[in-house]
């Protein structure tokens, strides 16, 4: 294991108050399969009323379901933070796919780009399939007003003005806890912001190097297993239970 002194994390006097996790790649394994160690530690979480806020690439819909099915609730955050959900009557946009879709017809021009089969749910951002080197996609669609983010599953195009990290901040404000409170696990570019601003960051073996470089801590385990064992190492589930639950 790796641990990185950006923060003293291992002399916290207390443990995290939510966790913010990413889905693909974190709770999941490559061929995005969901680890069942993982499931049942996220439903101790809700059992001890710890909050769980799922910050991920993916679409609203799919996470929302995801949510409904593990029998929790509260915010979540989707496309990369281009949407904020709190409830049925309050979804909060943070940018607005019109830029993004500039983005992609640019793209289009020089590229054989294609979009993910759910954007066509997307409504902040484009995301691609992963096909192309994300470097290439970014000077293809210089000047157009869009960052472009690879998850490992897809690469992503949205304003500035979304990201994990501000969304993330709406909703810490909404639960009333500090970013610095929190646990956050992610494996992507995407998640590099985030984990930035976090008291615990979370990453694994097998993340981009940009994520594994911003945490405080890289698990020995991968996925969802790698995720179960963070929880144990911060105080959120007792050292045993990771042996009692695999």
């Amino acid at each position: 294991m790796t641990l990185h002194a950006r923060r003293p994390v291992q002399k916290r006097a207390r443990r995290p108050r939510a966790v913010f996790t990413d889905i693909d790649g974190t709770l999941t394994d490559r061929e995005r399969r969901m680890d069942l160690g993982a499931v049942r530690a996220l439903s101790k979480l809700r059992e001890e009323r710890v909050p769980v806020v799922f910050a991920t690439g993916n679409v609203l819909p799919v996470v929302l379901g995801l949510q409904r099915f593990l029998g929790l609730k509260g915010p979540i955050i989707a496309e990369n933070g281009g949407l904020v959900y709190f409830s049925e009557d309050r979804v909060v946009r943070l940018a607005r796919r019109t830029t993004a879709l500039k983005a992609y017809a640019k793209a289009r021009r020089t590229l054989d780009v294609r979009p993910l089969f759910t954007d066509r749910w997307r409504e902040t951002e484009v995301a691609l399939e992963p096909t192309l080197d994300p470097r290439e996609v970014e000077r293809a669609v210089r000047g157009c007003g869009v960052k472009v983010e690879s998850t490992g599953f897809a690469i992503h195009l949205f304003e500035p003005s979304a990201g994990k990290l501000p969304a993330a901040r709406l909703v810490a404000k909404e639960l009333g806890v500090d970013l610095e409170d929190c646990l956050v696990a992610g494996d992507g570019d995407n998640d590099v912001a985030l984990l930035q601003a976090a008291g615990v960051a979370v990453s694994f073996p097998d993340a981009s190097p940009l994520a594994r470089a911003s945490a405080h801590y890289i698990t020995r385990a991968r996925h969802g297993a790698g995720f179960l064992e963070a929880l144990t190492r911060f105080g959120l589930l007792p050292p045993e239970w990771e042996q009692q639950v695999r």
